[in-house]
């Protein structure tokens, strides 16, 4: 595997990078208001602080057509992958530090499996916002640099990540709904699937720590 940026052609699979918007203030917010676990990754789906910025209307009326969002976080130290996850939109990731985002395709699960070995890695340079698409798999960011802790904001349709509904399954797809609007696939060797999330991702659990020495 080799670390790619999310400026060269082969992101277009996956994504593309936001422009027009300033993150500034957004950034600075975050920076201001969360922290960096060394040891660990925290997700918050909705902080109000954040969506308090004065980007919060252009990403609710631009990037998502008016469309309730929440704007959250995902910081801390990883670089494994672990887990693929995906939604039904896309998903706005917005970096405060470098980091690499682990993605694959949806179309290359079959029968509620994926190898390990159809994973990109792209660079995301501190400052920039990229569009995840709703068919790009992906889950925690990885840091740039060993040891190195990361804050990125992390832009979804309102709801998002809160409780699983009660459903009956109707399909295989339905077995791996892990919370609401979102569906994940683990590496047998976590702690996801431990809580019972559908083991689906076969191969290695990647580790990129000898990629960003």
């Amino acid at each position: 595997m080799k670390i790619q940026s999310v400026f060269d052609k082969a992101f277009a699979a996956y994504g593309k990078v936001t422009e027009g918007y300033d993150f500034t203030n957004l950034l600075n917010t975050l920076e201001a208001n969360s922290e960096k676990p060394a040891d660990s990754v925290i997700y918050v789906p909705s902080v109000e602080a954040l969506e308090a910025a004065d980007v919060y209307a252009s990403l609710r009326d631009n990037c998502y057509g008016g469309m309730p969002i929440q704007i959250g976080y995902c910081n801390g130290t990883n670089t494994k992958l672990n887990c693929f996850e995906y939604h039904r939109d896309s998903e706005i990731d917005i970096a405060a530090d470098d980091v690499i985002l682990l993605v694959a395709r949806q179309q290359d699960i079959i029968d509620g499996q994926i190898d390990s070995s159809k994973t990109e890695a792209f660079l995301c340079p501190k400052g920039t916002g990229v569009e995840l698409y709703a068919t790009t798999l992906h889950y925690a960011p990885c840091s740039a640099k060993n040891g190195q802790g990361f804050r990125v904001v992390i832009v979804l349709p309102k709801g998002t990540n809160e409780d699983k509904p009660s459903i009956t399954p109707k399909n295989k797809e339905d077995n791996m709904l892990f919370a609401q609007n979102k569906w994940l696939v683990a590496h047998k060797d976590t702690d996801e699937a431990k809580q019972g999330a559908h083991v689906g991702i076969t191969g290695e659990n990647i580790d990129i720590t000898e990629l960003i020495k």
